[in-house]
């Protein structure tokens, strides 16, 4: 058998590993996918109507308007919080043992980290079509968007989903234990709060917009509101293509230096 072709059985047994220990124990999954859904209906039924106002400069409230504008953070959103999973998961199984195991076996080395990075990009999507469902749900329509502008809105979210599951495959790795690997995946999920999400980045206090501004997920999401919505993008395109090729790159890098160092 060919290299390439033990890298692809072994690829594939480990995603069917991943997937089956995600359909064996949801609840983690089911916790992380809650959040964005809990979220989305606190926006936009709790605060929809004074956010909506403030945002149109004291204008009418228009929660149609503003389910609209927040949908697309929220799916970035729910990006962030399904990897959490994905470094809990990686971390268990550095300190349980199985990759202990998997060293000493005839397996492509490779596999193991292509499995959780394959079956954590699946979860995502799925997570996202879920709570697009929701929103859908409760009167999110997209406006204008062709097929081309929905094929590349898809393709956005599976590119920060892939870059965003390197760094938690990294993130997990280095962690001492499933609390550890949840608390340093934290980020993923606090980032997007502080972004374009639930408000444009120039409603904000001055000092606080560059926080905002210069960090991956703001033009991701400008991005995917723009396919979705017919909004301006601009430079938000090739900034958040940018963003994920670069974190991709360094979390592969990280993850497969940290997963070839000889265990002490």
């Amino acid at each position: 058998m060919s290299s390439l072709s033990l890298a692809v059985r072994d690829s594939n047994t480990m995603l069917r590993r991943n997937l089956l220990h995600a359909r064996r124990y949801p609840s983690l999954t089911l916790n992380l996918l809650l959040t964005p859904i809990v979220l989305l209906l606190l926006f936009v039924y709790v605060f929809g109507d004074v956010m909506s106002a403030g945002m149109e400069g004291g204008g009418g409230a228009d929660r149609s308007a503003y389910i609209a504008y927040v949908v697309p953070g929220i799916l970035m959103m729910t990006i962030g919080g399904t990897v959490v999973g994905t470094a809990v998961s990686v971390s268990n199984d550095m300190t349980e043992g199985i990759i202990a195991r998997f060293r000493t076996m005839a397996i492509h080395r490779g596999s193991v980290l292509i499995g959780h990075v394959a079956g954590s990009v699946l979860q995502c999507i799925a997570s996202v079509v879920l709570v697009g469902a929701v929103a859908v749900a409760i009167g999110f329509r997209s406006t204008n968007a062709t097929a081309l502008e929905w094929l590349a809105a898809l393709g956005l979210l599976a590119l920060v989903a892939l870059a965003l599951t390197w760094i938690a495959v990294g993130m997990g790795m280095i962690s001492p234990n499933a609390e550890a690997a949840s608390n340093n995946a934290l980020p993923l999920v606090v980032l997007p709060l502080i972004s374009s999400a639930f408000v444009p980045v120039e409603a904000m206090p001055g000092w606080f917009q560059p926080i905002a501004e210069y960090q991956p997920f703001t033009p991701a999401i400008e991005t995917l509101r723009g396919l979705l919505l017919g909004t301006e993008i601009g430079y938000n395109g090739w900034l958040a293509v940018a963003w994920c090729l670069a974190l991709s790159a360094l979390g592969y890098t990280w993850s497969k230096s940290t997963f070839n160092r000889d265990p002490k």
